[in-house]
């Protein structure tokens, strides 16, 4: 039988050998029970051309660090800064934009765990958060150590680590205040085993949350819980030159963890990811208005359109991927529940994408990929 694999590691374990490199050379001073400071934080985060030299079982290896978020750099270490005092991190914007790429790699860095988080939906409730029981035990024993379930707010506290809540927004607003007393006092009661029963939080521990600015009044914060939060919005990636580089290095990424082979020019890359900017944005590089689609262009959505591109010419074609095959795939990105956006992609393939066709092959072949969209 072979051997099973998984779909998806963690950030930590993606990039072990990376952390592993940062931990061995760092010297600089870290807020207790951090596994890297907030300096070789932000050299994980952001990347460095300097090559580290490490050692495994006694034998020494070399690794650069590579980027893993593109955006605002000084954002990274102001977030980084936040997450190092008493206040909790908000990282808001629009769907998209890597938040939880950012959380997860923050909570990586700083606590060597990603994977202690909450995903905020209605259906959230409070024991989901802090802690909930295992019946059987406290209906054998009663209230004890023994039957408590710890919640990813009560391991963050007890461990001293961090606790990503994904999404918060999501969540009913009386559920979303359960956060207060912890992010104020950090400590959590549990009054089913006494009075005195108090988890005092660990140093370490602090909560990374996530909201979309399009779910702004589905189930607005409290000003309460506001005051907790350092607010950290995280744009789109504003340069075509940049999101591609994005694009390309994800998909590629994920293409490799799949062990599919694929020929995926340049090229392609610049012509998917130039669609969802200028779709994104309303106008073309060369200042024709487009109407935007109410689905959310982002770079992520990007990335996946990519790697189903990638998937399709593997297990369909010829492994040679082509603007078809980008074309096949934009449509289920683009045109979900709103039938508008079919007119609007049609538009933009009529206004744009045949005129650049009159003078590019590339860009022919795309507009010929229409028949997909019908």
């Amino acid at each position: 039988m072979s051997k099973k694999k998984i779909i998806r590691e963690p950030a930590e374990i993606r990039n072990r050998e990376e952390i592993e490199a940062l931990k061995q050379n760092d010297t600089y001073e870290k807020p207790d029970n951090w596994y890297l400071s907030p300096r070789m934080v932000e050299t994980f985060i952001l990347g460095s051309d300097e090559t580290y030299e490490y050692k495994v079982k006694d034998k020494t290896k070399k690794i650069k660090i590579s980027r893993k978020f593109y955006g605002d750099n000084v954002l990274v270490q102001r977030s980084i800064i936040t997450l190092a005092s008493d206040r909790g991190l908000l990282l808001i914007g629009e769907p998209g934009t890597a938040k939880s790429w950012l959380s997860e790699h923050l909570a990586a860095g700083i606590s060597n765990n990603s994977l202690n988080g909450i995903q905020g939906t209605a259906g959230v409730t409070e024991d989901q958060i802090k802690y909930s029981w295992n019946y059987a035990l406290l209906l054998a024993e009663g209230p004890s150590n023994k039957a408590l379930v710890p919640g990813p707010v009560y391991v963050g506290m007890k461990e001293g680590v961090i606790t990503r809540f994904e999404e918060v927004t999501r969540c009913p607003r009386e559920i979303q205040d359960t956060l207060i007393s912890i992010l104020s006092d950090k400590i959590l009661l549990v009054p089913e085993l006494g009075e005195k029963e108090v988890l005092l939080a660990n140093k370490g521990f602090n909560i990374i949350g996530t909201a979309n600015t399009r779910d702004k009044g589905v189930n607005e914060m409290s000003s309460a819980l506001k005051r907790r939060f350092n607010f950290e919005t995280v744009a789109p990636i504003g340069s075509v030159e940049e999101e591609i580089e994005v694009v390309e290095s994800q998909t590629k990424n994920l293409l490799g963890q799949d062990k599919v082979k694929v020929d995926f020019s340049h090229d392609i890359y610049e012509l998917l990811v130039t669609t969802f900017h200028e779709l994104r944005q309303g106008e073309t590089t060369d200042g024709i208005k487009v109407n935007i689609p109410s689905t959310v262009m982002s770079t992520a959505e990007a990335v996946s359109v990519a790697y189903n591109s990638g998937l399709y010419a593997k297990y369909y074609q010829d492994s040679i991927v082509k603007p078809e095959h980008l074309a096949l795939n934009i449509k289920g990105a683009v045109i979900k529940d709103n039938i508008e956006d079919v007119q609007k992609l049609n538009q933009y393939w009529d206004l744009v994408v045949k005129r650049r066709g009159s003078e590019n092959k590339l860009w022919d072949q795309y507009y010929n990929s229409k028949k997909y969209f019908s």
